[in-house]
């Protein structure tokens, strides 16, 4: 049971996350809104926290976005514990992903790989 509500509280931290990036912090490295929260780990005593950030210019913008999201950690920090009433709100460490870059990627060579689909044979 203390698993659900782990991953549940988990879920909620990273829509928070999100939803800051997206609304209350003004530094440019963050809110060009082509990054996004990717994957929100817990500590299993909701005391440690793990980001994982990912932008869609690749791994060196999602390190920018990660030292702006750094900086404005206090307030953050201060949002997911008035919007989800935690007593305690874990300490957030942000560390940059570049999956979003990467699925990409990989779209591109599947698209490559898959013959366009002519309608005029048919």
């Amino acid at each position: 049971m203390a698993g659900f509500k782990n991953q549940r509280l988990a879920e909620d931290i990273k829509r928070e996350i999100s939803g800051v990036m997206r609304e209350q912090i003004k530094d440019p490295r963050v809110s060009d809104g082509l990054s996004s929260v990717v994957k929100v780990d817990l500590s299993g005593d909701n005391s440690h926290c793990k980001v994982y950030i990912s932008h869609i210019d690749g791994i060196e913008r999602a390190k920018e976005v990660v030292k702006g999201l750094e900086s404005a950690a206090w307030m953050i920090r201060s949002a997911c514990a008035d919007k989800l009433h935690l007593k305690k709100c874990p300490e957030f460490k942000f560390i940059a992903d570049d999956s979003i870059e990467r699925s990409a990627d990989l779209l591109q060579k599947i698209n490559a790989l898959v013959p366009p689909e002519n309608n005029e044979e048919e």
